[in-house]
């Protein structure tokens, strides 16, 4: 199967690349980039071919292309891509508004293309465990949610409104309400947020806090930040805890580390030993289109994570709670 990457702009796109050249079945056959020294960069360390023209690039022999560019343009690269006949693995979030989410579903739809958004965290071995455990009824009826994915600031353009969309709150609001949409099969009917900056003098928000309710009752509460100072530990956390009326199970995503004592600036470092859910994300998606099936995350699902990470913006600017 050839693959192509549409921008580097995210920091996904190196570990996606690097999961590719892994799988026997796949060879990276083009890069397309809009910054053309991050795309000559990008071919020049994968030894493929650059192409800075959008059209030249989608008329190679690719099956699929990895969307990884700025936030606000996805749009426009999936459509492309969709007109072409390729299917797509989009990153997150879908895009910036909801009319260019709705775009995009309908263009892969008219094209007869697979289109999947990249929430790896689907692919964590402890909460694909915690998924069963709902499913098999372990926990009784879900009466809660609380989650959390406080992490380091990106910098960049991520900190960029007019290309991420948002901050802290698009940004570390998608993953996890994706989880949790996932986990209890309901939709989010209300949401109350709180979102500014706290921890830096970006002109974005850096960190917020929110409660969700769900249609079939269940509260949710969800903690995004950008707030781990450089020196922390890890990168930063990705925690769900869910309440049950049996048993309640929390997971920590980062939490199978090892402790690495050094003598430098940073004195203590948790590196990751848990599955790679990048390359577990890649290989999925890509034997869902070999087997032509529908992939485990659809674009609807990134629609529907968006809007709830949209409404708690909407929620702060009204300074009450909303409805989807």
């Amino acid at each position: 199967m050839n693959i192509g990457i549409m921008s580097f702009a995210h920091i996904h796109a190196t570990s996606y690349a690097d999961a590719i050249r892994r799988i026997p079945s796949a060879t990276l056959t083009a890069i397309y980039d809009t910054d053309l020294s991050r795309g000559q960069q990008a071919s020049t360390a994968y030894d493929v071919p650059f192409f800075a023209d959008i059209t030249q690039f989608l008329a190679n022999p690719i099956d699929v292309v990895l969307v990884c560019s700025e936030n606000v343009l996805h749009k426009e690269m999936v459509i492309a891509a969709a007109k072409a006949k390729k299917h797509i693995l989009c990153e997150k979030p879908i895009a910036t508004t909801l009319e260019d989410a709705e775009e995009m579903i309908a263009a892969c739809e008219e094209n007869g293309v697979k289109l999947s958004i990249a929430y790896p965290v689907r692919y964590s071995a402890p909460i694909r465990d915690l998924k069963q455990a709902i499913d098999a009824g372990e926990l009784g009826d879900i009466v809660a949610i609380r989650s959390t994915n406080r992490g380091q600031n990106p910098g960049g353009w991520f900190i960029d409104e007019q290309l991420a969309g948002g901050g802290a709150v698009l940004d570390h609001t998608v993953h996890m309400v994706d989880i949790m949409r996932w986990y209890l099969d309901s939709e989010a009917m209300e949401v109350s947020a709180f979102a500014n900056r706290y921890f830096t003098e970006l002109d974005t928000d850096d960190a917020g806090i929110m409660t969700i309710v769900f249609e079939n009752g269940v509260v949710a509460s969800h903690d995004a930040s950008w707030s781990r100072f450089p020196q922390f530990p890890t990168w930063g956390d990705v925690m769900i805890e869910v309440i049950g009326t049996k048993a309640t199970r929390k997971v920590d995503v980062f939490n199978e580390k090892l402790n690495v004592y050094s003598k430098d600036q940073k004195s203590l470092t948790h590196l990751y030993s848990g599955n790679d859910t990048d390359f577990d994300l890649i290989v999925d998606f890509l034997k869902a289109i070999e087997n032509k099936q529908n992939p485990l995350i659809s674009g609807y699902d990134g629609l529907k994570s968006l809007e709830i990470a949209l409404k708690a913006y909407a929620s702060n600017d009204a300074k009450k709670a909303v409805t989807l």
